[in-house]
């Protein structure tokens, strides 16, 4: 760890605060998804809850600001001031509304996930220039194949048992490979695996004690911390894998 990276921790975590407002904000301008037609004689379901409802609710701002704070301050902790800060930082509003918005409906809205996954080229394109185009023509294929990679899994998942994988889930790990992708493979390959360890155990744990449906229960928040992990931990996971 550098002397600047605490405090950079310092000055992303204070950026990732000030980025709560933004959380109910976000949601709260998405319009409503198109009902889908009700299959023959139809379970029961909750309606989904609206969107406007979700932004209105007591604290969300300041809860999604602590929570962008501990993200923002682990990044910058993490990476230094450094100019994958530049990708990475914006996404932060973006993950948590996410991760409430899945919560809450159990749908990731592709109006959220699109938009970051092109701002994000531009970024990731920044950045590698930024930095010098440091690591060549070999970044910008990782960064590629590792976006596409992702999706695929993803979709092959998501087509083998549609019933446990929305297709918002295959979306956004077209985003998180992307961004994880460009940082490097211990990035990209312990950030999504964590998703799904994370999601198996926690989701197991949450599930026996009845705190969501072990029928089915949102797997995105368990992709965007395990992106998160990937960020931080990527490489000294790998590392301690094979030494």
């Amino acid at each position: 760890m550098t002397d600047l990276q605490p405090v950079t921790a310092a000055v992303t975590g204070v950026l990732g605060l000030a980025s709560g407002p933004l959380v109910p904000w976000l949601i709260g301008r998405l319009p409503e998804p198109d009902p889908e037609p009700e299959p023959p004689d139809p379970e029961p379901e909750e309606p989904k809850e609206l969107y406007a409802d979700i932004a209105a609710l007591p604290g969300l701002a300041l809860k999604a600001a602590v929570a962008g704070g501990v993200a923002a301050a682990l990044l910058g902790l993490g990476l230094g001031w450094s100019w994958p800060l530049l990708v990475v930082l914006p996404l932060v509003p973006v993950s948590v509304a996410l991760a409430v918005i899945d919560w809450r409906t159990r749908l990731l809205p592709r109006l959220i996930i699109l938009p970051a996954l092109a701002g994000s080229l531009v970024t990731v394109a920044a950045s590698w220039a930024l930095d010098g185009f440091d690591g060549g023509t070999g970044t910008v294929v990782r960064t590629l194949v590792g976006c596409v990679a992702a999706f695929l899994v993803f979709f092959v998942l998501w087509f083998v048992y549609p019933s446990g994988m929305g297709f918002g889930d295959v979306r956004l790990s077209a985003l998180l490979g992307l961004v994880l992708g460009y940082l490097g493979w211990s990035e990209w390959l312990v950030g999504l695996y964590g998703g799904f360890l994370l999601g198996a155990v926690i989701g197991g744990v949450l599930a026996l004690l009845k705190v969501v449906d072990r029928k089915g229960y949102p797997f995105g928040p368990f992709m965007l911390v395990g992106a998160l992990v990937g960020v931080l931990a990527g490489q000294p996971v790998i590392d301690l894998l094979y030494s």
